[in-house]
This record gives structure tokens, C-alpha cells and sequence, in this order.
């Protein structure tokens, strides 16, 4: 009699877990079925063309990545990656001109041709007129592409600053020009009126089923 009575208040027992771990199932899956509440719209985060401005004058690409736009990302580097090379390399021939062109210096007017033997091969049949202007050339291509530098940075910036505001730029339908005719009573002359709609902010908020 005592197992009988047992095994029926385990059986209950176990009925009443059963059904309490039912209930908290589904209320979890009820939570995570419930829409969000829509916040406040004081509270709602919105797209900042400043900090779009920001990080992309402090990194390139960054601005485009908080605007989303996560292809121009390579284009950014690509540009400003093309006078960064230019840059190395007319300050590495400017270097080598120079270098030569003193040594070749030496050898004609002091008849010192220590150096000479340390000049690049390709630049030893080259007259001392000649190394001179190859120099001045390759200094202003150099300073030239420290510009240009500056430049596609500053027009990655401008990108992303840009594009941060036309971020949330409104291009729907309920923005419409309109010209119609009108007729004024106290002048009793026709004309044309130019009727301009715009979309007012609406905040959608879902309510609990």
C-alpha cells in the first residue's frame, strides 16, 4: 500500500514539473516571438556624418565603413596607395641622381673618382648637365606626390562625409514637385502655383499581440 501511494506522488510530482517546464518553454519562445517595442525616437540612434568625417580623417576606409559602403574600402587605399608608391620611388632615383651627380662633380672638376665606382650602373654614361636635371626632376615628381597624397586623403574624407548625409536622405514618393494653375478671386488673374510635399516623421511602434 505504501508503493502504491508512492508511486502515485511521484507520479504527480513528476506531472507538475512536467508541466511547469512546459510553461517556462513557451514563455520563453513567446519572448522571443514578442516584436520589439519601438524606442523613443529622442532615444533611436541615428547615422552621424561627423564621425563618418572623423574616422576617415583618422583612417582611410573607416568612414566608408560606418556608412556601410564597405567597397569603396579598397578603392580608398587603392588611390591613396598610387602617390605613396610614386613618392618611394622618384625619392629613390632623386637620392641616386643627387648621389651621382656629385660624384660625377668630383671626378671632372677635382679629379675625384672615388665615388664614381659607387654611382648606379645606369647612370655612369649620363654628363654631370644631365644627372643635374634628372635630379630637379625627380625632386619635384617627389614633392609633387606628397600632394597628391594629401589630396586623395582629403577626398576620402570628402566621400564620406557625403555619403554620411545623403545616408538618410529621403527618396521616397511622398516627396513631389508639383506646378499647377490658379486662379486668384481678388485679382481675377490666372497663374501657377508651386505645391512642394514633404514626408513628415512617422514612428512606427508595434504594440504586444
Amino acid at each position: 500500500m505504501k508503493a502504491y501511494q508512492f508511486l502515485i506522488w511521484l507520479f504527480f510530482l513528476c506531472t507538475i514539473w512536467g508541466k511547469s517546464m512546459s510553461q517556462s518553454d513557451s514563455l520563453r519562445s513567446a519572448i522571443k516571438t514578442v516584436p520589439t517595442i519601438a524606442k523613443d525616437s529622442s532615444t533611436i540612434k541615428k547615422h552621424d556624418p561627423k564621425k563618418a568625417t572623423r574616422r576617415s580623417a583618422m583612417i582611410p576606409g573607416w568612414g566608408q565603413a560606418y556608412n556601410k559602403e564597405y567597397w569603396k574600402i579598397p578603392i580608398a587605399y587603392g588611390v591613396i596607395a598610387i602617390p605613396v608608391s610614386l613618392y618611394f620611388y622618384n625619392n629613390n632615383w632623386y637620392k641616386k641622381t643627387k648621389f651621382a651627380y656629385e660624384a660625377k662633380y668630383k671626378a671632372e672638376v677635382n679629379k675625384d673618382s672615388t665615388d664614381f665606382n659607387l654611382m648606379d650602373p645606369l647612370l655612369k654614361p649620363l654628363s654631370s648637365n644631365s644627372l643635374q636635371s634628372y635630379r630637379n626632376s625627380f625632386r619635384r615628381d617627389r614633392d609633387y606626390s606628397i600632394l597628391w597624397f594629401i589630396a586623395a586623403w582629403g577626398l576620402n574624407v570628402i566621400d564620406a562625409t557625403v555619403f554620411g548625409h545623403l545616408k538618410d536622405f529621403d527618396v521616397s514618393n511622398d516627396l513631389t514637385m508639383n506646378v499647377k494653375p490658379q486662379f486668384n478671386p481678388s485679382t481675377r488673374s490666372t497663374g501657377f502655383a508651386l505645391t512642394v510635399n514633404r514626408k513628415k516623421n512617422e514612428h512606427k511602434l508595434y504594440t504586444l499581440p
